[in-house]
């Protein structure tokens, strides 16, 4: 099918329109106003009848894209694709091409990102007949749908999982049903890490991880499968459940639980309900000393009431995997997100 390439300029008229002061916005407004991030309030004048294609073109968020919705107030932050001319391109199709194209060699400025009118002259844009652009920009529009279907439900198993652990054991924070309460030592071990830089492997078995996540590959390993790992020094309060035998660098703590005291999974979550920052030691980067860990007060109930939960964890864990085959290719996966 031929196309022809034409210039953004030629197919429409960016803009930017006179700003709106956030103390100007009217909350009783019949008129929504568009800024850098969509929606910011309402106003009592449009200055779009039409649904208008905007580039945010201010600030951290310069590139994001939006539709307008018909008679709305497109704010100066934000560059309106005015006067489009629908012989020629379809918004949907032209949205969808702006989306996958990016917009990398048209932002300026270090401190405070801007799009320019100037920069965007710099956009060429292959367009088929309109029927195509519609069809392909209504094809994308369905997958896109699925995709955020797909999303909202693992958000969705992912609260229940949290509600799951309130309901079961209560307030942790507050320890609401009485549930003996032990020392961090007594019920796990804390393995140190360890620089990774002599073992690192590209073909190795076992994953290098640092707070953050896999960093590499290596043929030894420090920590157990089943253990969890937190930051010592950055990502304090984002744990990890690894189910896989790994080294982690010294970053990271791995955490590995009693078997006989506590399940894995009942640590693993009682750390994304913890807040490690009241350890926290320095004022730059975020750090945790072990000795402060091995402090930390954990309510313990029975633990037949703990595997009860972990085999409805794994019934969950079997859904979201489910669920992530439809967003994401097959790989092998052994961290619980």
């Amino acid at each position: 099918m031929k196309n022809k390439v034409y210039n953004l300029f030629e197919i429409c008229n960016p803009k930017q329109w006179k700003t709106i002061s956030i103390d100007n916005l009217d909350k009783n407004g019949k008129y929504p106003v568009y800024g850098a991030n969509g929606i910011i309030g309402y106003y009592s004048e449009y200055n779009h009848e039409k649904p208008t294609l905007c580039i945010t073109c201010r600030g951290a968020t310069s590139g994001e894209l939006n539709i307008s919705t018909s008679y709305s107030y497109i704010n100066g932050n934000t560059m309106a694709l005015d006067d489009l001319d629908e012989t020629k391109v379809d918004i949907n199709f032209l949205y969808y091409f702006l989306k996958k194209r990016g917009f990398k060699d048209i932002i300026s400025g270090s401190a405070q990102p801007q799009i320019t009118r100037i920069a965007l002259k710099k956009i060429n844009i292959p367009l088929y007949t309109l029927n195509f652009q519609k069809k392909v920009a209504s094809d994308l529009k369905k997958a896109e749908d699925i995709i955020t279907f797909y999303k909202n439900q693992l958000l969705n198993l992912t609260e229940l999982v949290k509600s799951l652990f309130t309901t079961m054991f209560g307030d942790i924070k507050t320890n609401d049903k009485n549930w003996e309460i032990y020392y961090w030592k007594d019920v796990l071990n804390i393995k140190n890490g360890k620089n990774q830089k002599q073992v690192e492997d590209i073909e190795g078995k076992y994953p290098i991880y640092g707070s953050g996540g896999i960093i590499g590959y290596s043929n030894a390993y420090i920590c157990n499968e089943n253990t969890i790992i937190i930051g010592r020094k950055g990502n304090i309060n984002k744990p990890i459940l690894v189910k896989e035998k790994f080294w982690n660098v010294d970053t990271a703590f791995g955490l590995e639980a009693k078997k006989d005291k506590i399940s894995y999974y009942y640590l693993y979550y009682f750390c994304l309900f913890y807040d490690f920052k009241i350890h926290n030691k320095a004022v730059t980067i975020p750090s945790l000393v072990k000795s402060d860990l091995e402090k930390i007060l954990l309510p313990i109930p029975p633990i037949e009431l703990q595997n009860k939960f972990a085999e409805r964890i794994e019934n969950i864990e079997k859904l979201k995997f489910i669920k992530k085959t439809y967003l994401f290719p097959i790989k092998n996966r052994s961290v619980v997100a």
